[in-house]
């Protein structure tokens, strides 16, 4: 059996929202089954006893759990769940070298591990165990309900599917096979420098604030997020980003082949505003067509909302759908 590597996990409060005194807090590790070891935040409701429904929660793509994807995990535990908010391999806390690395397999096996470990623990009932997602992870959650079945609810709140992004560009305005050939000469040659210099080097973060006036909306919004009010300094996207070839298998794995199959519950949420939008509706298109449990599948356009408002507008999130779907798909058979 494979054994979690010792990590250096901070233990102070350093997270980009308030703690809440409500959930107990602490932080917990677990492996995949790459051998790779996560970092995590756990968040338990106090006052409750039993075995509770158990959430795992990640994301956005090239952030940290001290980010938005505690704010949902404390939120949730704050309703009566126990949650997780975990960072991926090869980021924030978590093991894994080469650091700042992505890749759709692994990504999905770290939220698989995630529930290999909730499935285990004495105070979670393994039968009531869902998933969210977020931004990028929004699309990886979709893909690891489509083989998970321990999965009985997954949301997916502003979700990206990063390998439509590498393959096609952003609003599908690079899908030609020139522009992909493009973009793997650029790799290839990226990995023999790399390999030469011993050095992966970065791909860069966000851009500074203030940032130039004729960049597009959605790029302004996100440096607001990450360089501005939820700055982390483990944060990629907060930082120096990726490294030079860290997403470099997106281009070449497509992610929800089969979301038509899941079976378990789904919500996908998604601002009518953000520029990701399109990424949503087409998600649940693609998983509605020929599935075989359409009635539990379910698709939330939020009026006005933009990409970031669902990382940490409280007054945009809707907490109270996310809490009513997770207590009806986890309490009863999907």
């Amino acid at each position: 059996m494979l054994k979690p590597a010792e990590l250096h996990l901070t233990q102070e409060w350093d997270k980009t929202f308030p703690k809440s005194d409500h959930v107990d807090h602490k932080k917990v590790t677990f492996i995949n089954r790459y051998g790779i070891t996560l970092a995590a935040d756990q968040y338990t409701p106090k006052g409750i006893l039993g075995k509770l429904p158990a959430v795992a929660v990640c994301g956005p793509f090239g952030a940290v759990k001290e980010q938005c994807s505690g704010l949902y995990a404390q939120t949730l535990a704050e309703r009566g769940f126990l949650t997780i908010a975990f960072d991926p391999s090869f980021t924030g806390e978590s093991g894994g070298e080469p650091r700042y690395t992505a890749s759709p397999d692994i990504n999905t096996e770290d939220f698989q591990a995630a529930v290999d470990f909730l499935s285990v623990q004495d105070n979670v009932a393994p039968e009531r165990i869902g998933i969210l997602g977020i931004c990028g992870w929004g699309g990886l959650a979709l893909n690891t309900a489509a083989i998970d079945t321990r999965i009985k609810a997954t949301v997916v709140s502003t979700m990206y599917d990063m390998s439509r992004i590498a393959a096609k560009g952003y609003f599908d305005e690079a899908d030609s096979e020139e522009a992909r050939h493009q973009a793997r000469e650029t790799y290839s040659a990226a990995r023999t420098a790399i390999y030469r210099s011993g050095d992966y080097g970065r791909a860069g973060g966000c851009l500074s604030l203030p940032v130039p006036e004729d960049v597009p909306f959605f790029v302004k919004d996100y440096s607001e997020y990450y360089k501005g009010r939820a700055y982390h300094a483990r944060s990629l996207n907060s930082n120096e980003g990726w490294n030079t070839i860290g997403t470099m298998s997106f281009l070449n794995q497509p992610i929800l082949q089969y979301s038509n199959e899941i079976r378990s519950a789904v919500l996908i949420l998604h601002g009518e505003k953000a520029h990701s939008c399109y990424m949503g509706r087409d998600a649940y298109a693609r998983m509605m067509k020929g599935n075989p449990k359409p009635e539990n599948k379910e698709l939330m356009i939020l009026p006005g909302a933009v990409h970031t408002d669902l990382y940490d507008n409280l007054n945009v999130i809707p907490f109270e759908k996310i809490q009513a779907f997770f207590q009806t798909y986890l309490t009863r058979p999907t």
